[in-house]
């Protein structure tokens, strides 16, 4: 295996430009942000930051999974939100993907993210042994 590995999967929305959905190095995994964007219908997912935050977990959970990892080997991730205000409502979805020895984790308020959503989540992750 050469050091660098692109991982693809199809069970989560393609890339949107010239990017790869993760790539791993050694051991180690590194996702690109995942928007909330529905594999099946290619839609925005419905509802407010809630069906949002659920959805883009659930396609960094699918990225990880064709990388050899799942979301027990998330060692740090970065939570971009369109407002702060949406913070408690994404907290609370969060907490129930990360319910033990969470990851370290940053979240930043930007001024605008792909598409308009309201969140994104990256992913730095070591593969499973």
């Amino acid at each position: 295996m050469s050091a660098k590995q692109i991982i693809t999967t199809n069970e989560a929305p393609a890339a949107i430009g010239p990017y790869s959905q993760a790539v791993r190095a050694g051991d180690m995994i590194f996702t690109s942000g995942q928007i909330p964007i529905d594999k099946e219908t290619k839609q925005i997912a419905s509802g407010a930051i809630a069906g949002q935050t659920h959805m883009a977990l659930r396609n960094l959970k699918a990225v990880l999974k064709a990388a050899g990892a799942d979301l027990g080997c998330v060692v740090k991730t970065t939570v971009y939100l369109q407002d702060m205000g949406d913070f408690a409502a994404m907290n609370e979805i969060y907490a129930m993907y990360f319910e033990k020895d969470c990851p370290a984790r940053s979240c930043v308020q930007v001024a605008k993210l792909p598409l308009g959503v309201s969140v994104e989540i990256e992913a730095v992750a070591i593969k499973k042994a």
